[in-house]
């Protein structure tokens, strides 16, 4: 996709009510250190409309960056941080899950897991829970550029194995620093989006 327009539209706190509208949202979701926000301005072709701290931890909203004004991506907050109070972790919890029941257009789940370590028990956590909640997640394994080139491969097993992923899930070698993995992403979201609407 080219990405003509990238802007973030709406930004929800534990309170608010979640926008309503009708342009398909894919969602990202990944532990405090994964990369995401990277992962998001890469795909939106942005520098730091996303803000990325050294700080994991920081996102502690839903926000929506409109695209093209034809689709949204959704950061979820950051899971897993040790230095986040439980009482917080919670709130973001309930957060989360409020988003997955209620969002009338959300089309797909992304989960970021970092190549380089065996996912976590959050993660795994968290996995279960957006399958739970109706949706095949896509795994970006992040950080690739941060492994050789031989490793890929025993990397990928080991996130498939440490997931227990289901037959058939889709994973996505992601780098936010050479844009490994941004064609793929998005060809794949804009099937997910807008092939379905085409066909009927």
């Amino acid at each position: 996709m080219v990405i003509k327009k990238a802007s973030l539209e709406t930004v929800c706190g534990i309170t608010s009510r979640l926008p309503e509208h009708d342009r398909p949202e894919v969602a990202f979701a990944g532990k405090s250190n994964v990369g995401k926000s990277s992962l998001i301005n890469t795909l939106m072709n942005r520098k730091s409309l996303a803000r990325t701290s050294s700080q994991p931890g920081k996102t502690q909203t839903i926000n929506y960056y409109a695209i093209n004004d034809r689709l949204y991506l959704v950061d979820l907050p950051g899971y897993g941080y040790a230095k986040v109070p439980q009482s917080e972790k919670e709130k973001w919890g309930k957060m989360i899950e409020r988003y997955l029941h209620t969002s009338s257009q959300l089309k797909a789940v992304f989960l970021l897991i970092d190549i380089r370590h065996e996912p976590g028990a959050n993660d795994k956590t968290m996995y279960e829970w957006v399958c739970a909640n109706g949706f095949e997640p896509i795994i970006l394994a992040t950080k690739l550029d941060k492994i050789k080139r031989s490793q890929i491969q025993k990397q990928l097993k080991l996130v498939r194995e440490g997931l227990n992923l289901r037959p058939g899930t889709k994973m996505i070698p992601f780098s936010s620093q050479t844009g490994q993995g941004r064609d793929e992403t998005w060809s794949l979201i804009e099937s997910i989006c807008f092939e379905e609407k085409e066909a009927v």
